[in-house]
């Protein structure tokens, strides 16, 4: 073990929260522990036919404790007391109502098992509603489009759709709601005893990209502007903030409430906040020309350009955002609202009768059913995967579009549904199934389109995540249909990577996040170079996914 100085990067994620001890001076990765929030494991406070997904803050705490707990643990000697920093990333936009104090309501006990009272997911959709009225009333005649640096299109995985939806669902969040706080936010406010509403940093990345911040027109959208969507929002932008910071700098020092609790040296730097995807990418080494893919349940997709005079604005992605990614350029986000999700979607329709007749019709054991499924559920998808992988382009039949949990980039449609279209008696399941993966490599395809035609170079591509080094086959089928070579890092934790790579900078050790970079973020573990032969048949396939995707979404936005 180096001895030297480390940084911890904590990742919140939508199942689980990560902890990474990394050595400050050239970014080796010391340790790590992952656990997942007990509630949110339980199905508690979600429901998946409504499109309501929420987290209890106590799943964040508790498993924040945990998590950095057995990190700690798995190293020897006392490497906690060299820990000179700690960065917080999550996901976003995950907003929750909180009082006066900036305490979240359902740390209250009459609020404690109400779903609405929580912090509402970034993959939540029950705010289509509100999104579209707050489109509506940035595109209205006369006034500034507030949604012009988020790509045109407000979201309803985004902060001002979910406040309104919550306000006008439930009277009783409504009342007792006097303001509302990021997770990206919260945690480090937590960390630092900063939760007073007036003392908390606000993050620059969570801002800027889903609750359309912006210097142009002082902050957040005018109080005016608000109104118009709903008179409901009236007052709450005095009660937000209007200052936003970039993730070199300090939320402030960890406490000693919090050091007794994570085991860690009291006045330790603590970042601001940000996006996981944000943070990921500076995890993988971005750069300029460097399109940063992070391929989990959804995907996030990152890229940065420099600051000019007169910034080009590029419709139909999920924003842009001065210093959300690296500091002193531009941030750019799009992505994909299912990725991961698709194949796991897959699994489960598979999945299903395996889960029901042994048990039902007593052919064997509860246990013995219980231990036979899984083992197969666990090698469903590698099994399909290498029968998948021998079927050629051309002969599936099948075009499917990737829309399973609605459209996020380019121009985000929630409505949106998938297809799987082509099927005859001669589809199989590897068939279908590597028609889904070519599905999230075309909806890949149209975000690399959507950047390429607004002129921002895009010279190579790095993944990360979870399915970036579980399957190469997803990742081959990505590099065909792109025609760029596709680079995996080496880091199975690059979100976390990135998270104390802005650790390092807040704490003084490093100058700049570059600088920090250059010497701590993620080498490559291997390239996927395009296949010319699949390239060619691809574009083809891929002009067909365009046209069926046009062709269809009216009929998929009514179903």
């Amino acid at each position: 073990m180096h001895d030297g100085r480390y940084v911890m990067g904590i990742d919140f994620g939508t199942d689980s929260v990560r902890s990474l001890i990394v050595n400050v001076k050239d970014g080796k990765e010391e340790a790590a522990a992952a656990v997942n929030y007990k509630r949110w494991s339980q199905g508690r406070y979600s429901d998946s036919s409504k499109n309501m997904f929420r987290h209890h803050p106590l799943d964040y705490l508790e498993s924040m404790q945990e998590v950095v707990s057995r990190a700690l643990e798995s190293v020897p000697g006392n490497l906690n007391e060299k820990i000179i920093g700690i960065g917080v990333d999550t996901t976003g936009s995950t907003p929750a109502p909180v009082d006066k104090n900036g305490t979240v309501l359902a740390l209250k006990k009459e609020f404690e098992d109400n779903p609405d009272a929580m912090f509402i997911l970034w993959k939540d959709h029950t705010a289509v509603e509100e999104a579209e009225q707050i489109n509506n009333a940035a595109r209205s005649r006369g006034g500034v489009d507030y949604t012009k640096y988020s790509g045109g299109t407000y979201s309803p995985e985004w902060f001002f759709s979910k406040i309104l939806h919550i306000l006008r669902s439930d009277k009783n969040v409504r009342k007792e709601a006097y303001s509302w706080v990021e997770l990206a936010d919260w945690i480090p406010a937590v960390l630092t005893g900063n939760t007073n509403l007036g003392r908390i940093k606000r993050s620059r990345c969570a801002a800027g990209h889903k609750a359309m911040w912006h210097r142009e027109w002082g902050g957040l959208p005018s109080e005016g502007f608000l109104f118009k969507v709903d008179p409901l929002l009236s007052g709450l932008r005095e009660r937000l903030y209007t200052d936003t910071f970039t993730s070199e700098n300090k939320a402030g020092r960890l406490t000693a409430g919090w050091a007794e609790k994570l085991g860690l040296n009291e006045g330790i730097a603590v970042t601001v906040g940000a996006i996981d995807a944000h943070m990921g990418a500076v995890g993988a080494g971005i750069s300029e020309g460097v399109f940063v893919k992070i391929t989990g349940t959804s995907s996030c997709d990152m890229a940065v350009g420099p600051k000019k005079s007169s910034e080009k604005l590029i419709a139909g992605i999920c924003g842009q955002v001065d210093g959300s990614i690296i500091p002193g350029m531009i941030g750019y986000e799009a992505g994909q609202s299912s990725f991961g999700d698709v194949y796991a979607w897959f699994k489960d329709i598979l999945s299903w009768p395996l889960k029901s007749v042994p048990v039902n019709s007593k052919i064997i054991d509860i246990v013995r059913s219980k231990e036979v499924l899984s083992g197969i559920e666990g090698n469903i998808l590698r099994t399909i995967e290498k029968e998948a992988a021998r079927i050629r382009p051309q002969d599936t039949g099948i075009i499917s579009l990737d829309w399973l949990n609605g459209r996020r980039t380019p121009f985000a449609d929630p409505r949106l549904k998938g297809v799987v279209a082509g099927l005859s008696l001669g589809s199989t399941a590897p068939k279908i199934y590597r028609s889904l993966a070519e599905a999230t490599a075309f909806g890949s395809k149209a975000i690399v389109g959507r950047f390429l035609e607004e002129g921002l170079s895009m010279n190579e591509v790095t993944a990360i995540g979870g399915v970036s080094q579980k399957s190469p086959f997803v990742m081959q089928i990505l590099a065909d249909v792109l025609d760029i070579p596709v680079k995996v890092a080496k880091s199975s934790e690059a979100i976390a990577l990135g998270a104390a790579i802005f650790a390092s900078v807040a704490s003084g050790y490093y100058g700049s996040v570059e600088e920090a970079r250059k010497n701590m973020a993620s080498s490559i573990l291997v390239t996927y170079y395009p296949d010319n032969q699949n390239v060619r048949v691809y574009k083809k396939l891929y002009d067909s996914y365009i046209e069926m995707g046009i062709r269809l979404e009216d009929f998929l936005r009514k179903l």
